[in-house]
């Protein structure tokens, strides 16, 4: 079969500079910081720590700031340390950025976990769980700073979301109250909750749950915060097959009003392993949500496109774990996705990865290959476009492993050699052929790069990135192929 790629340069997302010869071709350009942190994961050097031990992040922009607020979960956690050296540690990381690259480490937003919550999962759970806290969420209404938060037991529906609220996005937080709490025997999990405010009605809903019976969704009050009935825990809104094995959780929910559809991102698979991003959309913040090819989000069934997944670019260690992402605009008003990825080959490390999203001619989010660095963008013409690149196809099935609760089992957190997607290295020449580890042809004409090769056919669009792998900056691109796959690339430099 061979493959019809169209790649799309959108003058959106393009500066277009004074005119020059000079061929667009990866430069020198060092990265922020190493992706390896171990150097500095001791529990007194938690002030450095900036993208680094964060884990299911939600991240918004406050002024001219951005904050993130994640998972109590830490590489190399020592409480013993924390108490012999006095160190400050709480529970919710708290993080701030200008930039979107370079982070500074807040504190955290509570002193202890808050009592009702640990108390309704401990007589819940036979004194199991309630050690820390869980995907928090956090959002702005009318002057006020509105904080949600998990707290469970693994493996266990004793569960329960919690608020808060503060006048500062960085605290201190006034606890309000229950949410949603779920028990054993419950259809759904209160965990993960994800918000959003319908601007035609000002309704608000909540998107929440993990494998135990799917993902729900419940009318919030805006005035308090809370449900809009008292003890409603929703309707169902995404489910997987086998949901005991095979993972969904962690909906994040976003508006889009250029499109005026409301996005439902879900996660997917062991958060250690096989982590990764699949997204549904719905012309109502309740849904229903159906995938790229018009299938329901509630069928037992996975769903499509597939936006991350672990994928390893040559010259690197390559990255597992890309899920549980928070979606947000700058104030510009482009897209971003942030989410957790762990450093291949252990999966330990715990690094926040933010990307770019671009939209599709047919409206759907794609990611970036590659990090968030700032990079300024450029007029890429078609003389730019011939040379060497590095391509990835974004792709996964249900991961062929025994799991538990949807996650893998103790000592088995190295990713499977077929679970990993790699790079390969192709060459567009100036005659128009493709050769390298892939062959075909390509054609450039009216703003459209169209390239022959094998499995399907795909569109992604161009735009000026990072190279992290090889700290270089270079032309990027992404898309989505007509099976609902992510498409990446990224120029290289010639040998």
């Amino acid at each position: 079969m061979r493959i019809f790629l169209k790649i799309l340069l959108v003058g959106s997302v393009l500066s277009f500079s004074s005119c020059s010869n000079k061929i667009i071709q990866p430069v020198s350009n060092p990265n922020p910081w190493a992706d390896d942190y171990r150097s500095i994961s001791g529990m007194e050097n938690y002030m450095q720590w900036g993208p680094y031990n964060v884990h299911d992040p939600s991240v918004r922009l406050v002024g001219d700031t951005y904050y993130a607020y994640s998972t109590d979960a830490i590489f190399a956690e020592s409480r013993k340390e924390i108490k012999e050296k006095n160190l400050p540690f709480g529970y919710i990381q708290v993080r701030k950025s200008k930039d979107l690259v370079n982070w500074e480490f807040v504190g955290w937003a509570f002193e202890e976990i808050p009592e009702e919550a640990k108390n309704w999962v401990l007589e819940n759970s036979g004194g199991r769980g309630a050690t820390n806290i869980w995907a928090p969420y956090m959002l702005e209404h009318n002057g006020k700073y509105r904080l949600y938060y998990s707290v469970s037991a693994f493996a266990r529906q004793t569960s329960y979301i919690g608020l808060a609220e503060s006048d500062s996005p960085e605290g201190p937080w006034e606890l309000k109250g229950c949410v949603v709490k779920t028990k054993t025997g419950d259809q759904m999990n209160a965990i993960d909750p994800s918000i959003v405010t319908n601007p035609e009605t000002g309704e608000q809903w909540m998107h929440y749950g993990s494998y135990f019976g799917g993902l729900f969704c419940v009318q919030l009050n805006p005035e308090t915060g809370l449900t809009m009935v008292e003890n409603d825990q929703g309707h169902l809104t995404a489910k997987r097959f086998n949901l005991k094995k095979n993972n969904n959780e962690a909906p994040e929910i976003i508006y889009n009003p250029e499109l005026k559809k409301y996005f439902l991102f879900v996660s997917y698979d062991p958060l250690m392993t096989t982590y990764n991003i699949r997204v549904g959309r719905s012309d109502n913040p309740e849904g229903p949500f159906v995938d790229y090819f018009g299938k329901d989000f509630r069928l037992d069934e996975d769903n499509l496109p597939i936006l991350t997944y672990p994928y390893q670019f040559k010259g690197h260690k390559g990255w597992a774990g890309t899920g549980h992402n928070s979606t947000f605009r700058n104030e510009k008003g482009d897209y971003f996705i942030a989410s957790q990825a762990r450093l291949s080959p252990d999966n330990h490390l715990m690094v926040m990865h933010v990307r770019q999203i671009f939209w599709t001619k047919d409206g759907w989010p794609v990611v970036s290959p590659q990090r968030y660095a700032g990079t300024e963008q450029q007029n890429i013409k078609k003389k730019d476009v011939a040379g060497n690149w590095e391509i990835i196809t974004i792709h996964g099935d249900a991961p062929l492993r025994d799991l538990e609760a949807g996650q893998i089992l103790w000592g088995e957190n190295l990713l499977k050699s077929e679970e990993v997607n790699r790079s390969q290295l192709i060459t567009l020449e100036k005659s128009g052929k493709i050769s390298g580890e892939l062959n075909g042809e390509w054609k450039y004409e009216k703003g459209e790069l169209k390239l022959n090769l094998e499995h399907n056919n795909a569109e992604v669009q161009l735009f000026m990135g990072q190279d992290w792998e090889n700290e270089m900056k270079t032309i990027l691109f992404t898309g989505l192929n007509d099976r609902g796959y992510s498409v990446w690339g990224k120029k290289v430099k010639s040998e």
